[in-house]
């Protein structure tokens, strides 16, 4: 706020009477979205006041309230908006701004943090240390509130964390003072013109790496990029010829810093955007927040080494459905009454499930907070307690870039609903809501089967099972002999393996050229060569059954209680051969030789004769043939990227050289990746020596 002085003021701030000043009033209820070395700017104006003349005058201070000498002139943004080219003599005299601060020492500054570098020269140090201080000042004072949405919107929680670790040796510079906030609004071109150009808002002040505010600068000063190279060399000049050692390792450490505030802005970026649709918003609003959010998921995938970014449409609804959830907590009930979906006709309303909790349930699911959220491959899972439901309950939602490589064949919710009516005993979540929440986003509401001890993620045996859980596991496949799927089959009886076969050839058929020249390259045949090998083999037919279809280790949850497993996500549900369901789980997950032959034994003793007859002759079949599935879907998400961040999908890429190396072999193909030594290095190989099939023996 800008007013002038009363003539009591003027003998309390020793300023003529009627002169204008700033009084600055921090806002208690303002976001906490930057990093702050010091609390206080009115001691640190007093401290540089007298080496720097380019800043203002702090005239008074009473407990928040600080009074700044007023600067007469205009802000640089007013007759330069952002976006538009900068001319030449003021991006110099801009970078002499910036060198004037290395005229400030350590001596000249208030205390620093107890966790600041104790080296003035040791950039690596500094860096992470503003990693760390952005994690715990913004990231971790807004989980309560943002953390949900960060995780909605694909950000990890150790973001930050991960980028600090990852930091390199940097070379030496001597630190000064930084402003780290030189933007076009905070750079006052004064009217008298002595000086010039005047710094203004020192709140984020730090003593650091000079290097660090030249990338302040040339991000939020929002240069076109053209004229980066020529703000980078004004800087080297002016700075060199000030301090000449600070320009030392220009070249190779400022993209450090550029990377770290894309970084961190994602999060103040991010919480602006939601912040700004208000109580009320039209489309024209989300749309702007929409796109604010976009751009800063794009600035900060690669320094936070996202595993994918949501696009437009997805990011409108995350944003929708986390505003419909906020609302003011005094006014809950009305909030609630404007949460707005439409049941799918499909399933039933249940009595353990009315329609009230389902509008209670998608209202906690927008304000839930990050560990009540889990992003899988295919969807989006948020665990939430419902108010007047005695048991917790998940909110499914599809993942934009969920794979579509391989086809879903029967409805989940049909299939769990036919699971509930059959009585068998498979541990599997309940169906309870199934609709269309606004902007017409489909989603589900199952049973929670995670741990209920404050929404903990669910525990999976990711390094394979315990004896009593393969044992739970082969009765439940037991157990899914006995459920009806009639109604629900697709192939009315038809032989399994052809299908399955056929389905294989279909999906390499589709793949896209990048990935198929590729495979080709590594010795992997195309859709028509591939049809004729696996039409060699044929397999015994067995009664087709219901099967879960892809009992990889993290659709099992290991229950509380130790009573064995939950089998989750049917979304890959099926009907066909039993031995298919038992080989495929053996093949995603980690099974050691006597696991296996105890499933083995206790299936073809569970099992009805006419779901297990020759299956000592058939079991390699389908293990050989989800090898060969292997080394094509794997080999296409490393090409496209998709779904690398799911822990399934991270596994398997991780040793896709002994995939490949498998499926060629299997396939009578000679293994054509050593053809050319650097592509055969660029594939992952694992973190240990040794063949996929010696530490997974179920592979053999």
């Amino acid at each position: 706020m800008v007013r002038p002085l009363t003539e009591g003021d003027s003998r309390l701030v020793a300023a003529e009477r009627g002169a204008r000043v700033t009084v600055r009033k921090r806002i208690p209820s303002a976001l906490p979205v930057v990093i702050r070395t010091w609390q206080d700017e009115a001691d640190l104006l007093n401290r540089i006041w007298g080496v720097l003349h380019n800043v203002p005058r702090c005239l008074a201070k009473h407990r928040d309230v600080v009074v700044l000498s007023y600067v007469e002139g205009v802000p640089l943004s007013s007759i330069c908006p952002n976006d538009t080219p900068v001319d030449y003599d003021l991006i110099v005299a801009l970078a002499g701004l910036l060198a004037d601060m290395t005229q400030v020492r350590r001596q000249h500054l208030p205390p620093l943090p107890a966790y600041w570098p104790r080296s003035s020269r040791d950039g690596g140090a500094f860096l992470r240390a503003l990693a760390f201080a952005a994690d715990e000042q913004i990231r971790r004072r807004n989980r309560a509130d943002f953390g949900g949405l960060f995780a909605m919107l694909g950000i990890p929680e150790d973001a930050l964390v991960r980028f600090a670790e990852r930091v390199p040796t940097l070379v030496s510079r001597p630190f000064s003072l930084v402003h780290t906030d030189l933007h076009r609004d905070n750079v006052i071109v004064s009217y008298a013109g002595d000086p010039p150009l005047i710094c203004v808002d020192w709140e984020l002040a730090s003593y650091g790496d000079p290097l660090h505010d030249l990338a302040t600068h040339l991000v939020r000063m929002r240069y076109p990029d053209h004229q980066w190279p020529e703000v980078v060399e004004a800087w080297r000049k002016v700075m060199g010829e000030r301090r000449g050692k600070a320009v030392n390792g220009l070249d190779r450490d400022l993209r450090h810093y550029v990377a770290f505030e894309r970084a961190q802005s994602v999060y103040p970026d991010v919480m602006r955007a939601a912040k700004s649709l208000g109580d009320s918003f039209d489309q024209r609003d989300l749309d702007a927040a929409t796109r604010a959010v976009r751009r800063a998921l794009l600035a900060a995938e690669e320094p936070l080494r996202l595993k994918s970014v949501p696009d437009e449409p997805a990011i409108e609804r995350i944003l929708f459905r986390w505003h419909e959830s906020r609302g003011v907590r005094s006014s809950r009930e009305r909030k609630l009454s404007q949460i707005v979906w439409q049941r799918d006709s499909r399933l039933p309303v249940r009595s353990d499930f009315p329609l009230w909790a389902v509008n209670r349930a998608l209202l906690e699911e927008g304000a839930a907070s990050a560990d009540r959220v889990f992003k899988g491959t295919a969807h989006l899972n948020t665990a939430v307690d419902v108010e007047g439901i005695d048991f917790p309950v998940v909110v499914r939602r599809k993942v934009g870039a969920a794979d579509s490589r391989e086809r879903r064949f029967l409805s989940e919710h049909a299939v769990l609903r036919e699971i509930e009516n059959s009585g068998a005993r498979v541990k599997a979540p309940r169906v309870l809501a199934l609709g269309r929440s606004g902007l017409r986003e489909p989603f589900a509401i199952h049973s929670y089967e995670g741990p209920a001890n404050g929404f903990a993620p669910p525990e999976h045996p990711a390094h394979g099972l315990r004896p009593y859980e393969a044992d739970d596991l082969v009765d439940q496949l037991g157990e899914l002999t006995r459920v009806g799927c009639g109604r629900l089959d697709p192939l009315k009886g038809a032989a399994f393996y052809p299908w399955l076969r056929s389905e294989l050839v279909r999906l390499v058929s589709e793949l896209p050229k990048a990935t198929m020249e590729l495979a080709r390259e590594l010795g992997l045949p195309g859709n028509v060569r591939l049809a004729e090998i696996l039409a060699r083999h044929t397999l015994s037919r067995r009664r087709p059954v219901l099967l879960h279809g892809d009992l990889n280790p993290w659709n099992l949850v290991r229950r509380p209680d130790g009573g064995g497993l939950t089998l989750i996500d049917w979304e890959m549900a099926m009907v066909g051969d039993p031995l298919y369901d038992l080989v495929r789980h053996m093949h995603l997950t980690p099974t050691r030789p006597e696991i296996r032959d105890r499933m083995f034994r206790r299936w073809e003793r569970l099992l009805p004769p006419d779901c297990t007859h020759h299956w000592r002759d058939d079991w390699r079949v389908y293990r050989w043939i989800e090898t060969v599935r292997s080394a094509y879907v794997d080999l296409d998400r490393l090409v496209t990227g998709v779904s690398l961040g799911a822990p399934n999908v991270k596994r398997a890429v991780q040793t896709y050289a002994m995939t490949l190396a498998e499926a060629t072999a299997a396939l009578g193909l000679p293994d054509k990746s050593m053809a050319n030594p650097y592509l055969a290095r660029a594939l992952p190989h694992g973190d240990h020596g040794g063949s996929r099939a010696a530490r997974f023996p179920a592979d053999v």
